[in-house]
């Protein structure tokens, strides 16, 4: 059929449902999809029509009962999707044919008319249009899930010839817009939102009022109203969108710095008795990584270093998130934000001026601002330090005497300087361990008097705590207050004279060092003056580990018996050592044995194996404890004991602790005092000493001097006929 249909006239008269498909027919799609183009259109139109016509006489009706629109498509006679509507139905719907193709979803639902130019047939007025009662929901509206979710369906574009073929064919698959889980669940979203919101809050608050010591976690910290929080808010409140989240982003980053160095302080407070130094402290996270693959294997210490880094990276991005959220809250109830900011400011300044306070700290509360000033400061200090250490480094007492004129009331003696990891003073007076080590300390007192030795003890405060040995050793042999890495290298660079330096420049003491703890090459060893370094890989040991400690102290004391003290010299022996058996974690701890059966430490196997898991003891607030007494008593034993059986009449002992223990064991509120004992069997040596008010014995009384452990070794050279230098 080739042909081209004119476009009829209507009339209100054609009203009648047997004309009405007629009548319909010929406002099509293609029609709809391109009104006022020509001929053109008009052929298109006529042969869609033809089309339609042919499919229906098929199926056995006549032609034109059965209007086809775009969307439709027909099987054995009847629509599939939208049924004929007759024009008494439109008019009654206050629909016009053509509207659906326009907005489909509008038409069903509000009875809008659209009539485009050239495709509805004229209505007259007066007519059905002006008796339109309420619309009616075609079926076809109904069955479309795009209506129904109340978007427009798009055209359809299958093929007229194929739709309307002798078959059934099932309507196109039309994908139904995903709706959102807030839309379907609206009460839960509200909840999860104010959650997330709440919670949001609570971590930057968190945030701002965080302590930087364990004890001081309380909740009253918490209860305060932190100035920065106001600060902040008014900020955010009126900036505008962009620089809001620019802003918001910046501030939530700074915070996670901030609370990562927090996080820092508090586990340098508990290790090492101090705040973290954000100038020199990096370098000990390789002494801490080091320290873990020691205690932890080489798995375990990567797994910690990828959990920390972890945890960095969560508190950074957690933290700018909350911020954001906060900011995003907050703008979006502005009235509200601001009157809440308000309150809130006026609150702070008025527990400010008048001094309220919840349970110690102010309730008005400036944390994050002083710390942040406090740290500025420190960096300041430090920088300051290092050019005013640098100068009093070069000044030096002792510094330009001869050989000649340095410790002359002490030739002929073996010495020996002994630094016991961890021995403090806690290790005496805590009531958790005291009464162990105070009764090894008394026994093995009673043990060197009958040998014939004498024993004065005294305190010495460390320049470090819980940690950083090398500090306090540097700080007792140089004379200089060595609390931090900076001054260490400073010091360890020049020619600052020791006290095992000037043994070796008197040229009458050979100079050893025996350190267990180093396992890798020491260049420090040539500052201490010492002509010869036994370290890990040189004292011969073939037993385990016990955790941090490479051996334990028997060995490396037999060790140093078989390398250089039992061998025929020339020249007394002048020695430095190390033990490091009470070294944290105290656990597994070493036992005493026969020292004709320590032999190359194998022996120690068994005693290893049968020691307590690191794990089981270190966290244990009770058994943490009584572990470390255990181990300082193993020192101490081990110490004494050597001195007993390989000592002679010319051995004087120098002994003292480094530092004290962590926190978790002294106490936060410990002070950083160590021990120190000179014993010998010579008691002229101690007659020189009559004057420091040492208490008789290896067990200092409480009332002993306290002297900082800088000053010990001007002292000593003093006291044992040094003479300063001529300026």
């Amino acid at each position: 059929m080739d042909r081209t249909t004119p476009e009829p006239d209507v009339t209100p008269e054609a009203s009648s449902p047997a004309d009405t498909p007629d009548d319909i027919r010929h406002s099509t799609p293609l029609e709809e999809a391109a009104p006022g183009k020509g001929v053109a259109a008009e052929d298109a139109v006529s042969s869609e029509r033809d089309g339609v016509e042919e499919a229906t006489a098929v199926e056995g009706g006549p032609v034109g009962e059965v209007p086809v629109e775009e969307g439709i498509t027909a099987s054995e006679g009847e629509p599939e999707e939208k049924p004929a509507v007759d024009i008494d139905t439109d008019a009654a719907s206050g629909k016009v044919p053509g509207a659906e193709e326009e907005a489909p979803a509008e038409a069903a639902s509000a009875g809008e008319k659209k009539t485009p130019s050239g495709e509805t047939p004229a209505v007259e007025e007066g007519t059905a249009a002006e008796e339109t009662p309420a619309e009616v929901e075609t079926p076809a509206a109904a069955k479309d899930p795009a209506a129904e979710d109340g978007t427009a369906s798009g055209p359809d574009t299958s093929d007229p010839d194929t739709s309307a073929g002798d078959g059934p064919a099932d309507p196109p698959d039309e994908p139904t817009a995903p709706r959102k889980w807030r839309d379907r669940h609206p009460v839960a979203a509200r909840n999860v939102g104010w959650t997330v919101t709440g919670l949001s809050l609570v971590l930057v608050c968190f945030a701002l009022l965080m302590p930087t010591s364990a004890p001081k976690f309380t909740p009253g910290v918490f209860l305060r109203i932190p100035v920065e929080a106001v600060l902040g808010a008014a900020v955010l409140i009126v900036l505008p969108r962009r620089p809001r989240i620019v802003v918001a982003i910046l501030a939530g980053a700074s915070l996670g710095v901030l609370t990562v160095l927090n996080l820092l302080d508090v586990g340098f407070n508990m290790f090492l008795g101090r705040g973290f130094n954000v100038v020199l402290d990096w370098v000990l996270f390789d002494d801490a990584q080091s320290y873990l693959k020691d205690t932890m294997g080489n798995g375990g210490a990567i797994g910690a270093v990828i959990a920390v880094v972890a945890l960095v990276l969560i508190v950074l991005v957690l933290m700018t998130l909350a911020v954001l959220r906060v900011s995003n809250v907050m703008t979006r109830n502005r009235d509200a934000a601001s009157r809440v900011t308000l309150v809130v400011g006026t609150a702070w300044v008025t527990c400010a001026a008048l001094g309220l306070q919840l349970s110690g700290p102010g309730i008005a509360a400036r944390t994050t601002v002083a710390r942040v000033e406090d740290r500025v400061n420190r960096v300041q200090a430090t920088l300051k330090d290092e050019a005013a250490f640098a100068k009093e480094a070069k000044k030096d007492t002792f510094g330009g005497t001869p050989g000649d004129q340095l410790l002359t009331d002490l030739r002929g003696k073996d010495v020996m300087i002994a630094f016991i990891e961890s021995y403090g003073r806690s290790a005496i007076e805590d009531e958790a361990t005291a009464a162990g080590v105070d009764a090894t300390l008394d026994a093995k007192n009673e043990a060197l008097t009958k040998a014939g030795y004498s024993a004065k003890s005294g305190w010495l405060t460390s320049a470090t705590y819980g940690g950083s040995s090398w500090l306090g050793h540097s700080t007792f042999l140089s004379g200089l207050w060595i609390n931090n890495q900076n001054r260490y290298r400073t010091v360890t660079a020049g020619e600052h004279l020791t006290l095992t330096g000037a043994f070796q420049r008197t040229g009458a003491w050979r100079t050893v060092g025996v350190m267990p703890g180093i396992q890798k090459n020491w260049p420090e060893g040539k500052f201490y003056g010492l002509d010869n370094v036994y370290d890990s890989r040189e004292l011969g040991y073939e037993g385990p580990k016990f955790s941090w400690s490479t051996m334990p102290d028997q060995y490396a004391l037999s060790a140093f018996e078989r390398l250089e003290h039992g061998k025929k010299r020339d020249k007394p022996l002048m020695s430095e050592i190390i033990l490091t058996s009470s070294h944290q974690p105290w656990a597994p701890i070493p036992k005493m044995i026969p020292w004709d059966q320590v032999g190359d430490g194998s022996v120690y196997e068994g005693i290893e194996k049968a020691g307590k898991d690191p794990a089981d003891v270190f966290y244990d607030s009770k058994k943490v404890k009584e572990e470390y007494g255990k181990s300082i008593q193993y020192s101490v034993n081990s110490l004494i004991d050597y001195v007993v059986k390989y000592g002679s009449k010319n051995t004087v002992l120098v002994f003292l602790g480094d530092h004290q223990p962590l926190a978790s064991v002294s106490g936060s509120n410990a002070s950083r005092d160590v021990p120190v004992s000179i014993v010998a069997h010579d008691k002229s040596v101690l007659d020189k000493i009559d004057d420091w008010g040492w208490t008789d014995g290896i067990k200092p009384d409480k009332s002993a001097p306290v002297w900082r452990m800088d000053s010990f070794r001007d002292r000593f050279l003093t006291a044992y006929g040094s003479t300063p230098a001529k300026r």
